[in-house]
């Protein structure tokens, strides 16, 4: 890949890999001797400056600090509008100003607010032993009111077939759930609810916490607070269980202590510093959450210390930036709206949507921080937008080595995927990116667990973040466009246009394919007005020429602007989301229904039921909860996508492409699976009508995503 700027990269990697590889005690020493002050500091001696001043230990220390506050004095959690968030909230402003950042702003919003204080729960094992057992939280309203006694049964997987013959009313569920592979802790929940249930008590089987058999896990509960559920260890669900089976009738009493209390409409808040720059109106924002379930080590104290980190050691350093640099702490990132399946990134959703949508439109770049303290694998991660993938793959290249971490360099993946939330700032229309986490083997075992902890602090990768999100500040800062490059969306367009699905639904995609092409010649054009600026713009920071720098800059300001309009017209026009959060382009939703029902309808004609509903029916929207729990919850879980208001919807508003109902059809034929000869007549007629409506639910997203390349075309074209 062509290197931009050679003679500069050289002189970053001499002088970086030197500092990389200092040892600590010389480093406080070397800061000293190489920051240096003034208009004659080379971009190369900035850089090093940085790499001299970044202090991994403050880092780490002030990660730790943040677990001073807790909600629940056994396990932890800063939640959502809870004291703990609040005070933590308070200390991470005033170490921003402590730092050296300047206005220093709290901004308040509403939210959903959570505290979870307490779920003890005491039972009598198989040999008559009294067990304590100490469980986690999810986000709802529960208050036994001091010791309570109850009974609790063991419900399987708390699907609606295996609550049909248990008497539940009143009573605590024990349930297994694997939420990565089966549901969200949702489902049982609200079907063990509409059972009369008092709570589910959920042990997770698989898919999170499998560092060790004590591992409780929290996640955002998707659902509404008066469907309660805790979360066990496999060690006590196990104890809990033989007890279970040792009794006459499949139940015991136990004594249950606990108190989890949601209050709608609270307040919480977002807290950010600033590095002001000779353009106090252009923004580079690096920023990270500080709400946690139990210690949260590295999801996210870790992130806020690599945050707070980079800020100090630019600080130190005595670097003076060009543009503005914001460092934004966000609170009610895990959870804040109730009753929402989109419940999470509440903070970020509120400060750049709400709070300061101003920033759009200004905003160079977000870079977002997740648990960066940890070598999650041999090859460290960078996941942005689809226009940052050209520049930071580029970028990538010069960053120094640390060692004993990421062996294989820097990989740079996109699009941008939820779960964290640069995702926000994305469709907000600010070209964002992230270290990314999400196939990390942690994501399974410590992720929202109590192993969580500072066990898992890595030196070397906190170090390795800290140098690379520090020099892209820099780099970003000694750009004068954003570098955004729209030939990667563009073509992963086209490539997800299946030919063969748009001939079985007699849709064209001539037309589309043929904007795309015209659009991508556009972009070669742009960016290569882009580039040419942007490198006489470094050559000119470089060089020390003030005067002809300031003039790039201020000539690109129409340019800058056009390019950043485009990329929100994209993000508002092109990413859509699956009903599992995935993105996609428009046109495969229906694309997808579509060949899932063409393959069942087949099956079916064949005599075929079990492929269908093994294989295909349960990937359609939102079905496959069609096949496990009742009307009532699958209608209760679609609805509230579909009909909610926008402030429920937040991130997800929008996204969703549409909705096929097949669950009576799925049921009848899960009841006539193994009937021979059975007749299907019925329920493929009703496919056959679901087909019809997604080949037209295709041909006008077709159409509609060929009016946008086209009108993102002619905003493009106005560049050149």
């Amino acid at each position: 890949m062509k290197k931009f700027v050679s003679c500069l990269t050289l002189a970053m990697l001499v002088g970086m890999s030197l500092v990389a590889c200092t040892p600590k005690e010389e480093s406080s020493d070397k800061k000293e001797e190489t920051v240096q002050e003034g208009k004659d500091v080379t971009l190369e001696g900035k850089n090093e400056n940085y790499l001299s001043a970044v202090d991994v230990d403050y880092a780490y220390e002030f990660t730790k600090s943040l677990e001073e506050f807790k909600t629940n004095e056994k396990l932890g959690y800063r939640t959502a509008g809870s004291e703990a968030e609040l005070k933590t909230g308070e200390k991470i402003g005033e170490e921003m100003k402590k730092i050296g950042l300047t206005e220093v702003t709290k901004d308040e919003f509403t939210l959903d607010t959570w505290e979870f204080e307490k779920a003890d729960l005491t039972f009598t094992d198989e040999n008559g032993k009294e067990h304590l057992a100490v469980l986690g939280g999810y986000q709802v309203n529960f208050d036994t009111n001091g010791v309570k006694e109850l009974d609790i049964v063991y419900a399987g997987k708390g699907t609606a077939e295996e609550l049909a013959g248990l008497d539940i009313e009143g009573k605590l569920v024990l349930i297994d759930i694997n939420q990565r592979e089966e549901w969200w802790i949702n489902y049982p929940a609200y079907q063990a609810h509409l059972k009369g249930a008092a709570a589910v008590i959920a042990v997770q089987e698989a898919g999170y916490g499998e560092a060790d058999p004590d591992a409780l896990n929290a996640q955002d509960i998707c659902g509404p607070d008066d469907a309660p559920a805790f979360s066990m260890s496999q060690t006590d669900g196990n104890s809990l269980k033989k007890a279970l089976e040792a009794s006459e009738n499949g139940s015991i009493k136990v004594k249950f202590d606990a108190k989890s209390t949601v209050k709608m409409d609270g307040k919480s808040y977002n807290y950010y510093g600033k590095i002001i720059g000779k353009d106090p109106e252009s923004y580079i924002i690096l920023s990270a959450h500080y709400d946690s379930y139990f210690t949260g080590f590295q999801d996210d104290n870790a992130a806020i210390g690599l945050m707070m980190g980079v800020a100090k050691g630019l600080v130190d350093s005595g670097y003076k930036p060009e543009k503005t640099i914001i460092f934004n702490a966000l609170a009610a990132e895990e959870w804040g709206v109730s009753n929402s399946r989109y419940d999470w990134s509440t903070g970020a959703y509120n400060q750049i949507f709400n709070i300061h949508p101003e920033w759009v439109g200004k905003a160079f770049a977000n870079m977002n921080f997740e648990l960066p303290a940890y070598e999650h694998t041999t090859q460290d991660e960078i996941r942005s937008v689809y226009e940052l993938d050209n520049y930071l793959t580029r970028f990538a290249e010069t960053v120094p080595a640390v060692d004993g971490v990421y062996k294989d360099g820097i990989s740079v993946v996109s699009p941008l995927r939820t779960w964290s939330d640069d995702f926000s700032f994305g469709i907000a229309g600010v070209p964002a990116l992230r270290n990314d986490f999400q196939d990390s083997e942690f994501m399974r075992s410590h992720y929202h667990s109590q192993f969580d902890n500072e066990e898992t602090y890595n030196e070397d990768a906190f170090k390795f973040h800290l140098n690379l999100y520090g020099l892209l500040t820099m780099k970003y800062d000694q750009t004068a466009v954003v570098p955004l490059d729209f030939t990667n969306r563009l073509q992963a367009l086209k490539e997800k246009i299946n030919a063969e699905t748009f001939e079985k639904a007699s849709v064209s995609s001539d037309e589309l394919v043929a904007e795309i092409d015209r659009t991508l010649a556009i972009t070669e054009e742009v960016n290569a007005k882009v580039a040419k600026i942007n490198e006489d713009y470094l050559a000119a920071l470089t060089e020390g020429d003030s005067e002809t720098a300031k003039k790039l800059y201020d000539e690109s300001r129409e340019l800058n602007s056009g390019l950043l309009a485009a990329f929100k017209y994209a993000e508002d026009n092109f990413t859509r989301l699956t009903w599992e959060d995935v993105l996609i382009f428009p046109h495969e939703h229906a694309q997808s229904n579509i060949d899932n029902l063409t393959l069942s309808i087949d099956a079916l004609n064949q005599g075929d039921i079990a492929t269908p509903l093994d294989e295909y029916l349960w990937a359609i929207d939102n079905n496959w909860y069609a096949y496990d729990f009742e009307k009532e919850v699958f209608d209760y879980f679609t609805d509230y996508v579909l009909e909610a208001p926008k402030e429920k919807l937040m991130w997800g508003e929008g996204r969703i492409v549409g909705h096929e109902d097949l669950f009576d059809t799925i049921k009848s034929l899960k009841e006539k699976r193994d009937l021979a000869d059975a007749d299907v007549s019925a329920e493929i007629s009703t496919l056959n009508e679901t087909l019809e409506r997604q080949k037209e639910l295709l041909k006008t997203t077709v159409s509609d995503e060929t009016a946008s390349i086209k009108e993102l075309g002619e905003m493009l074209a106005e560049l050149k």
